[in-house]
């Protein structure tokens, strides 16, 4: 008898699982019609910042910059390696100041633009 009952039990809270998320797909969304669910890496902010070049490791297309403060992501001054394309690298040195954008994913930071100061 015990056995037919735990049967039962667990039958109808399979079902009512199964109903609940069948009603997932009739979900209303009004107003969410601007909501996206996905993050493009397109909109993630460009912040700005200047700094010094530290290194360039033209194997792994990397610059290794000791920037100042960046309000925008919230940074401190820090220096970090930031990845970067060999035609963004070209003509770049250590110790050249520079102005730089980039973008920041996580522990990821990408170069968007970057020039040498005068």
């Amino acid at each position: 008898m015990k056995l037919t009952l735990i049967a039962v039990a667990s039958t109808i809270v399979t079902l009512s699982l199964s109903a609940l998320a069948e009603d997932m797909p009739g979900m209303k969304m009004d107003g969410m019609e601007g909501m996206q669910m996905t993050q493009d890496v397109k909109q993630t902010p460009v912040a700005k910042a200047e700094g010094t070049i530290k290194a360039i490791n033209s194997e792994k297309h990397t610059v290794t910059i000791a920037h100042g403060a960046v309000p925008a992501v919230q940074w401190p001054a820090m220096t970090m390696a930031f990845s970067a394309t060999a035609d963004q690298l070209a003509g770049l040195n250590p110790g050249d100041q520079v102005i730089f954008e980039f973008r920041s994913e996580g522990a990821k930071a990408t170069v968007v633009s970057i020039k040498k100061m005068k």
